[in-house]
């Protein structure tokens, strides 16, 4: 033991400061030598062996090993581990907290000190597997990102999708609000029951209320038959109301109401209505300043709000730009497009540097733009949009990029024989944004 005790002095200085737990045992399991962190990581005070370790934590070291050597390969004649490095994880549950230990092991020989000396070094990946735990878990619901602050979103979801409160989503259009709603549902208690999704902007306000709430026969003239509304419709299961900030005002009281009854009337009724529905909103507005300003009722943005998330700008993690332009060319393959087209240097340093204001969605017409219009089986920059190709150097031409906007307008007026909506629609953008620009662009 002369060499180990001179050995451990060393150790000490070494090793004893560092993050990694480090074990040394003989052949028979007695550890010669760990430092804290190995205890720390194993969730223990001390141990004196291996099977103080198994006894105390329920990790089998001898069976893990052997089995980590059969499934490498690394095994000698008498069916026992070779000297060769191995590598495996074991799951530590210690006081009800979960760690997972990657573990890094080899034998030594020590000139003068035992045979067979095992060396375990001991690294915490608990973080690693909960990022890729929710990195799959994204995958598995269409949120492709690897961003830090969608993580945190997804995070959040996970600890409130299982609660009844309402969640506001905040975040521009095009940045994945309905995906989030979609996923929080997926995740909630009632995941069994219906999603109903609502798009608020996209139905006149005259509609909105019989849409939301149903009618009966003639409650108003063409309602020749009762009709259920969207609350009924979700019952035991999710309401997602996007673009809730086109609620009319005269409509929020009722709105309010039914949220904190789970009660309402139908149209031309006034008979009452139970359900079980839980609440999720979107809104590419501020609605805090929206109340401010008296166009958003106070008390029913606060019952919302409950749980208020906000959904980054694609230009806020453009680490995702090359994820999500490898997910719609992927998607566009699976329809037909050509799967051997590449994107030119050029091309995709211009994606990265445009600011994205339609995000994802303006992303993703973007990329079919350039597909379709590839030469010789490249996406250079020609092949991109126009306001795509004129960002330079973090700047845009705002004379251009209006007159664009402009052009882009008439022509959809034009073609919609002057209907905002089905123009909108022709845009990829909702109603409301198209009346923004509209006013903006003097348009009378």
């Amino acid at each position: 033991m002369d060499a180990l005790a001179q050995l451990t002095p060393l150790m000490d200085a070494v090793v004893s400061r560092i993050h990694e737990g480090v074990i040394l045992t003989d052949k028979h399991g007695k550890v010669l030598y760990n430092n804290q962190a190995a205890c720390r990581l194993m969730g223990v005070e001390s141990f004196s062996s291996i099977r103080d370790i198994k006894e105390n934590t329920g990790v089998n070291l001898p069976k893990s090993i052997l089995r980590a050597a059969i499934d490498a390969g690394d095994i000698d004649a008498a069916a026992r581990p070779s000297i060769d490095a191995l590598k495996f994880e074991q799951r530590v549950n210690c006081d009800g907290i979960t760690r997972f230990v990657e573990f890094s092991t080899t034998t030594l020989t020590l000139p003068g000190g035992p045979a067979q000396t095992r060396l375990l070094v001991l690294t915490d990946i608990t973080e690693r597997r909960k990022l890729e735990a929710v990195f799959q878990n994204n995958l598995n619901s269409g949120l492709i990102t690897q961003a830090p602050q969608m993580y945190e979103i997804t995070n959040t979801i996970e600890q409130v999708a299982p609660t009844r409160a309402s969640i506001l989503l905040q975040g521009e259009s095009g940045t994945g609000k309905t995906l989030l709603a979609r996923m929080i549902h997926k995740k909630s208690n009632c995941a069994q029951g219906p999603l109903m999704e609502v798009n608020c902007a996209a139905i006149p306000d005259s509609l909105l209320e019989s849409e939301l709430f149903g009618h009966v026969k003639g409650a108003f003239t063409g309602a020749v038959a009762d009709r259920a509304g969207r609350f009924q419709a979700a019952d035991g299961g999710t309401l997602f109301l996007d673009e809730i900030s086109e609620i009319p005002l005269h409509l929020q009281p009722k709105l309010l109401k039914a949220l904190d009854e789970q009660c309402f009337q139908m149209v031309g009724s006034d008979k009452n209505i139970e359900v079980n529905v839980r609440i999720i909103a979107a809104t590419n507005q501020n609605l805090r300043e929206m109340v401010d300003a008296g166009e958003f009722r106070a008390d029913l943005y606060y019952r919302l709000a409950v749980i208020p998330i906000d959904v980054p700008a694609l230009r806020e993690r453009i680490g995702d730009i090359p994820l999500l332009i490898r997910h719609i060319c992927d998607g566009l393959i699976s329809r037909g497009y050509p799967n051997n087209i590449q994107c030119s240097e050029e091309a995709m340093r211009h994606m990265m540097d445009y600011p994205w204001p339609g995000n994802v969605r303006e992303l993703a017409n973007a990329v079919e733009h350039g597909m379709i219009l590839a030469r010789n089986g490249e996406v250079t920059l020609p092949c991109l949009p126009a306001d795509v190709r004129n960002y330079t150097n973090g700047h845009l031409n705002a004379e251009d990029h209006l007159e664009q906007q402009r052009t882009e307008i008439e022509n959809a007026l034009m073609a919609a024989h002057g209907n905002r909506v089905e123009a909108a629609r022709a845009l990829g953008i909702d109603r409301s944004t198209l009346w923004r620009r509209m006013n903006r662009l003097g348009f009378t």
